[in-house]
């Protein structure tokens, strides 16, 4: 699912390459461009014009870029770089706009990570030459403004991280030659627009995580579509209609439930397929493992049924395949079984045969298949005939409507034609660039900007700050404010002017450097927020004043009130403590928080050397990682840790470089025995002897057994669910890293004790507990 930040860059290129430049500007427009750096107050490169500057030769750079042809500006891009420019109080969106009105054949504006807020001014539209528009990345509000309709040369709109709400607009269809539309990470809600079906250019639809909801559309007729990323939406129940020159088809996270997916088969440029964690239910189509350009295919967290066979046939190419967590039987593929490190195979939580780890049991993949499986056919006519006589009462009234709308349609489309004669015939930047560069962009199209604006998970968008910000929220950094000190930093507790409470984490840098030397290390920072990380919502620099490199830089994260794990496990007194559902769901939790640390970013981030006390407790007794392993964050360079999964010894550095994903198996394994034992693990013994005495545990009784458990939880949880923690404790606590499971084997067995822990309680109240509930 490789998407990455370089669509305006790439199509800068293009674009360059047909242009030539010119030795003069226009007045007007050298005017224009200085008005717009004074409001903008960055960049420093414009600093030095003259009026005998050469503008449209100056050489391009990451902040700013100016290409003119002949004696016209026709691209202007300005980034920050993840370091929003400091806007004065008054300053003004229209305002700044009005200004570009002096730029009458501008063709390409990115305005991209500057802090631009307010509404979009409508007086873009009025800038009729634009062909490519990025706004990516700032604080826009509210809906998007009609007044782009009226940019008919437009090819590409691109609107990520921002805060648009309202509908997608219905306009957008009357958009002739619009090839990329890319609106993601944004709060637009209601139905995707009919209107989408007429856009015969475009090649990408990036909507992903927003508010959608309701059926897509079919984009059938979208014969140059290749990239549609729809993630994180309400869409669905119905699978959408799709034309066939797809490469890239992501629908994760929606609500998706019925799908024919053997019409996939005919997509022969179909390289990656997400439609993990919807609601798909029915059979599975394995036709889709030998599609002939699939690399990439993902239907985790459905209900698919179906039975697999050893010898189906595999695209050689295909390099990652996820089926966790559905209803599969059967023998896993051969070509799936092969051990090639380029090649990821996830298979756990379904019903395959007894060879394969972490599967349910047949029975329970057989009643859900019986659940979905096709209606008999006496009760299929039964439906049937009811239909008919529905259908029959109403057809009437139906009937006249539908003339009416036919008679609507033709006089619709015949004035849409005439207007259409009448659009000039505009040349699309990309049309001459060969297929594979093509795809790229289009791909790349879905990056924009790494850094997350507006913030999932209720939190706020992740900004810039200004010291004084930080000064007003911590009273001047008072030493009553300060919760934590080490050798790389203090931490603080604050109050930001909205009420928000934050931890701000002081980090002073060793060696003089500018801040665009931390930008990178930001960025990575800004990318991690998840429900079970603790999250960063914004950073300043404090600068030394004589040349400006960085003295300090201030992380602003969200602030857990309630401490760390271990003070509700081995510190806390009896009424405090978790119970053993608790401690369960507190597992998955760190559980999960590793897997979004190895998976959830690229690249992933690994050997964090997690302890209980680096896990903290929000307002809702929720767990977040509070650690990982980021330079920026690193004392003395590297991270350190009491209890680690390997001593110095070259032969065991070696094997945690082997198995460096590993580590954090090990350390969470050390988590879970706290959890278990209720009380402090400490040293590396304290792991050893409590390790030996949760092995000699599996050998006795349920009695024995209990003992060794903290007490406050050893009477309410089963022994099934407490045996199968313990077993897993023992594996992920293996001196061999090949021996301990993975992150989601992991996460699967937590989940399994507590489905089991769940049914011995119900049977428990009801009293009807049996062997069989108790494994």
């Amino acid at each position: 699912m490789a998407e990455s930040a370089y669509i305006s860059t790439l199509l800068f290129f293009v674009v360059l390459s047909l242009v030539h430049y010119s030795d003069q500007l226009q007045p007007s427009q050298y005017q224009a461009l200085l008005k717009i750096k004074q409001r903008l107050n960055f960049p420093a490169e414009l600093t030095s014009w003259s009026e005998n500057a050469d503008f449209c030769n100056s050489e391009p750079n990451q902040s700013f870029t100016l290409v003119c042809y002949e004696d016209n500006v026709t691209q202007l891009h300005v980034e920050g770089n993840g370091v929003f420019p400091q806007l004065s109080e008054d300053f003004s969106s229209v305002s700044f706009f009005s200004n570009l009105l002096s730029l009458p054949n501008l063709k390409v504006l990115s305005l991209v990570s500057l802090g631009l807020r307010g509404k979009l001014p409508a007086i873009i539209g009025k800038l009729s030459s634009l062909e490519i528009v990025n706004v990516s990345s700032n604080y826009f509000e509210g809906s998007i403004p009609t007044e782009i309709s009226h940019l008919k040369n437009l090819q590409s709109l691109i609107m990520d991280h921002n805060m648009f709400t309202g509908q997608l607009p219905n306009w957008l269809g009357t958009l002739p030659v619009l090839a990329v539309l890319s609106i993601k990470n944004n709060s637009l809600s209601g139905s995707l627009p009919i209107s989408l079906s007429n856009l015969e250019t475009l090649r990408a639809l990036m909507l992903s995580s927003n508010l959608l909801s309701g059926e897509v559309p079919s984009l059938q007729n979208l014969a140059n579509l290749q990239v549609l990323d729809l993630e994180d939406n309400k869409l669905g129940p119905h699978f959408p209609r799709l034309p066939t020159k797809l490469v890239s088809l992501v629908l994760r996270k929606n609500n998706f439930t019925y799908a024919e997916l053997h019409d996939l088969s005919y997509f022969f440029q179909l390289k990656e397929v997400d439609i993990s964690l919807n609601k798909f239910v029915g059979p599975f189509a394995p036709s889709l493992f030998s599609m002939p350009s699939l690399t990439y295919l993902d239907i985790a967290g459905n209900k698919f049924t179906g039975r697999l066979l050893e010898d189906m046939a595999c695209n050689a190419e295909l390099n990652f395949v996820n089926l966790s967590s559905n209803r599969l039987t059967g023998e896993l593929p051969s070509c799936l079984q092969s051990n090639t490190k380029s090649r990821t195979v996830l298979y756990a939580g379904n019903c395959l045969s007894e060879r394969y780890q972490n599967q349910h049991p047949y029975s329970f993949c057989r009643s859900e298949a019986l659940a979905v499986r096709v209606l008999p056919h006496k009760q299929e006519k039964e439906i049937h005939s009811k239909a008919v006589l529905a259908s029959s009462m109403v057809g009437g009234i139906i009937g006249g409507m539908v003339l009416l709308g036919l008679a609507f349609l033709v006089i619709r489309r015949q004035n849409g034609k005439q207007k259409m004669d009448k659009v000039p015939h505009t040349r699309l930047i990309v049309e001459k660039v060969s297929p594979a560069f093509t795809l790229k962009v289009l791909k790349d199209a879905s990056y924009i900007s790494e850094t997350r604006k507006l913030g999932p998970l209720g939190l706020p968008p992740y900004r810039t700050f200004v010291l004084d910000e930080l000064k007003e929220a911590t009273n001047n950094f008072s030493a009553l404010n300060l919760t934590g000190q080490g050798s790389h930093g203090q931490v603080y507790k604050g109050w930001l002017t909205d009420g928000t409470d934050v931890a701000i984490r002081s980090l002073k840098m060793r060696k003089r450097h500018s801040s665009q030397t931390y930008t990178h290390h930001l960025e990575q920072i800004a990318k991690l927020r998840r429900s079970h990380i603790v999250s960063a919502i914004g950073h300043c620099f404090d600068c030394h004043q004589d040349d400006s490199t960085v003295n300090k830089i201030l992380l602003v994260f969200e602030y857990m009130p309630h401490g760390t794990l271990r003070g509700f496990l081995s510190e806390g007194n009896v009424g405090k403590k978790f119970t053993w559902t608790q401690r369960m769901a507190a597992a998955i939790g760190v559980a999960k928080g590793i897997q979004f640390l190895h998976t959830g970013i690229v690249p992933g981030i690994f050997s964090n050397r997690l302890k209980i006390t680096d896990i903290l407790l929000d307002h809702d007794f929720h767990v977040k990682i509070n650690k990982y392993n980021l330079p920026l964050l690193a004392e003395n360079g590297r991270l350190e840790s009491v209890i680690t999964s390997s001593s110095g010894s070259k032969e065991k550095v070696g094997h945690r470089l082997r198995y460096e994903e590993k580590d954090d198996v090990f350390d969470f394994g050390v988590i879970l025995l706290e959890i278990i034992v209720g009380r402090a693990i400490i040293s590396k013994n304290d792991v050893n002897v409590s390790n030996d005495i949760l092995l000699v545990s599996l050998t006795v009784d349920d009695i024995a057994r209990r003992s060794i458990v903290d007490p406050v939880i050893n009477k309410e949880c089963s022994d099934a669910s407490l045996k199968i923690i313990i077993e897993l404790c023992i594996k992920c606590l293996s001196d061999m890293p090949s021996d301990r499971p993975s992150i989601e084997d992991v996460i699967w067995n937590l989940q399994f004790a507590a489905q089991v822990q769940g049914s011995w309680r119900r049977d428990a109240s009801s009293n009807q507990e049996s062997p069989a509930h108790l494994g």
